[in-house]
Parts: structure tokens; sequence; C-alpha cells
């Protein structure tokens, strides 16, 4: 009798005290968990760690981004030697990285040992037409992505970048990046953060994008490195504290 009435509480307390959720992938944000990646985008990975071991000291400057930022090795290779090789800046960009893998690779070795004047960020393109990722979500990447430059480079100012215009035409993905890079500029502190948006400087007036700027509407070409060049010498050349590059 006295273990019915035991297991009848039981019962009851179970109906009453609700089961605890646990966390299901829906409820993880991807964009803020590191995550490495394979084959190609992994050699260079060991390469920019090569590169990082062998140069990292003398770097005044790093970049740190996807393709886009990979793409000053391509066609933006004329305009970076003009203004960013006499900086002794090193090149931190991978082809299709998202922010979860940017931040597993700044732990793995991407900043062993550096200590640059300013680090350039441009990331979270690539993680916006995936619908897994919520606008909030791709905001928070970016931010850890800045986080975990300031904790390993705490000497270092960081310049974030606006996510740039991309598709040829007017689409709601562009509205996604815009609504990322209005939050992204409260991430200014004056100090040790800094923001830049100039994104419209890669449109035409009907708001379009040629193929001059970007080739496939979404890497620039030489002329569209330089305007990335030009629109970011005022406020680089402040925070590295040096005449601007003309």
């Amino acid at each position: 009798m006295k273990y019915a009435s035991v297991l009848a509480w039981s019962l009851a307390l179970a109906l009453v005290v609700p089961a605890i959720a646990q966390p299901t992938n829906a409820d993880v944000n991807q964009c803020v968990v590191p995550v490495p990646r394979e084959g190609a985008a992994h050699e260079r990975f060991l390469t920019l760690n090569q590169r990082v071991k062998e140069n990292g000291a003398a770097a005044r400057l790093i970049f740190v981004g996807d393709s886009i930022t990979q793409g000053w090795e391509g066609n933006g290779k004329a305009v970076w030697a003009q203004y960013y090789a006499p900086r002794h800046a090193l090149n931190l960009g991978i082809g299709s990285d998202h922010t979860q893998h940017v931040l597993w690779r700044l732990e793995h070795g991407n900043l062993d040992g550096l200590s640059p004047a300013v680090a350039v960020v441009l990331i979270g393109v690539n993680n916006i037409p995936h619908e897994t990722n919520t606008t909030g979500q791709i905001l928070d990447g970016v931010k850890a992505v800045v986080r975990c430059i300031r904790e390993k480079c705490p000497e270092t100012k960081v310049l974030v970048l606006g996510i740039f215009p991309f598709r040829e035409d007017f689409n709601p993905q562009r509205g996604r990046a815009l609504q990322i890079n209005q939050a992204l500029r409260h991430l200014e502190d004056g100090r040790r953060v800094f923001f830049l948006d100039f994104g419209h400087r890669f449109l035409e007036p009907d708001g379009k994008i040629s193929r001059a700027m970007m080739r496939d509407f979404l890497h620039p070409t030489e002329a569209g490195y330089r305007v990335w060049a030009e629109a970011m010498e005022p406020t680089l050349a402040r925070l590295l504290e040096e005449p601007p590059i003309q």
C-alpha cells in the first residue's frame, strides 16, 4: 500500500514538472560554433599558418575574410601592391568561408604571434543565402569573429567593413546584408573597434551592379578592388597613424 502511494505521487509529480528540453540543431546558432573545413580550404589554412609563422611579426595590417578578401591575391593584386604591400600586410582570406570557419582557423593558428596595428574584417556574405541562418545569427557570427580578434590581439584596432552588396539587381538577400550592417555600426567604440560601410560605391545609379565592378556580381574586378582601397584609405591611414597613400 505504501509502495502504491509513492508510485501515484511520482506519477502526479511527473505531470506537474515539465521535462527539461534538450537543445536541438535548430536551437544552436551555427554561425558562432567554430567549424573546420577540408580539401583546398584546409590546404590554404595551412599555407596561411605558415605565412603567419614566417612573416607575422612584421605584419602591421591583416585582412580577415572569405573569397572577396582572398581575391586581393587575384584581381586585386596590383592595388594590393600599391596600398598594402608597403605596410607588410597579410591576407587571411579563404574562399567560401562562413563566420564559423573563420572562427575555427583564428583559434587554430591564423592569429598566433600576431600583433598588427589594424585588422580589417569583411565576413558574413556566405552565411546569408542559408535560410537556416537568421539575420540575427549572422550578426552574432560577425561579432564573434571581432571578439576573437580582440581577445587574441588586444592591442590591435579592428576595422569592421559592412558586407558588400551582391547579386546584379535588388533582392531580399541584399536587404539582409543591409540589416546586418546597420547593427554592426553599433560595434564601433572609437577606441579599438571601428566600422566602415561603403557598399554603395559598388552600385550604379539604378541600384544594379555592373560586371565592370564585380565580374560575377559578388567578387570585385581590379576596378572594384581599387574602389575598396580608395574608400577605406582615409580611415585606415588614420588608424595606422600615418599619411594616406594617394
